[in-house]
């Protein structure tokens, strides 16, 4: 419990319009809204580890396109954060208080269109993002995307993955059969936003446990 906190801490960040966090989610509201242009509707939403929200309700609010939007977040308070943003936006959206971790949390939307793993890949172990980068290809439906956030540096992180490890993490999409469609590293900001392209959806099972946050 003693992580809750923390993360409630960590969104503190956005207060700062000059944080990497703010800036950050300026180029992720700006690539979810040029996908949510392009898709088929009703367009299925999912967003891990989702926060109080702000990724994805005010690109929602504005979009007007029919999206089947469902946000999951462990913390509560975050949690009803989002569901108090989606009120006030007057956007209708499923906000799901529990582990995104743990495929049954969740199984019951998939497949979607858009899959957010923002926040997620600087937090778990290695293992953890390779498992969850190939899980996300069950996930996502044919020709659906994948949103993904990764920062440069983090505490206490190992240094065995080459000079940036979103370069990893692009690699380990590429290796499991998504094209890349879109990737930005700001040079004077520590964060990197890609968006991944489902080219085929393959018949295998999912795992029951995707990651742990150990940071």
């Amino acid at each position: 419990m003693s992580e809750v906190p923390q993360w409630q801490a960590w969104h503190d960040a956005y207060a700062d319009p000059s944080s990497s966090l703010s800036r950050r989610l300026i180029v992720v509201r700006s690539l979810l809204a040029g996908l949510l242009e392009e898709g088929a509707e009703p367009i299925r939403l999912l967003s891990l580890c989702a926060g109080d929200g702000r990724d994805t309700i005010p690109v929602l609010a504005e979009s007007g396109r029919h999206v089947d939007a469902c946000l999951v977040e462990l913390d509560p308070d975050l949690a009803n954060g989002a569901r108090r943003a989606a009120a006030e936006a007057g956007v209708a959206l499923e906000v799901r208080t529990g582990d995104a971790g743990e495929v049954a949390t969740f199984e019951d939307r998939l497949p979607v269109d858009l899959l957010m793993l923002c926040g997620v890949f600087g937090n778990v172990s290695d293992e953890d993002v390779v498992r969850t980068v190939a899980a996300a290809r069950l996930m996502v439906a044919t020709g659906g995307a994948v949103i993904w956030t990764r920062g440069h540096r983090v505490p206490d992180e190992s240094t065995d993955r080459g000079a940036d490890p979103a370069d990893w993490v692009r690699g380990r999409f590429e290796a499991v059969g998504f094209v890349e469609i879109a990737f930005v590293r700001p040079e004077n900001a520590t964060f990197r936003v890609g968006v991944e392209r489902q080219r085929k959806v393959v018949e295998q099972e999912l795992p029951q446990q995707l990651f742990s946050f150990v940071r």
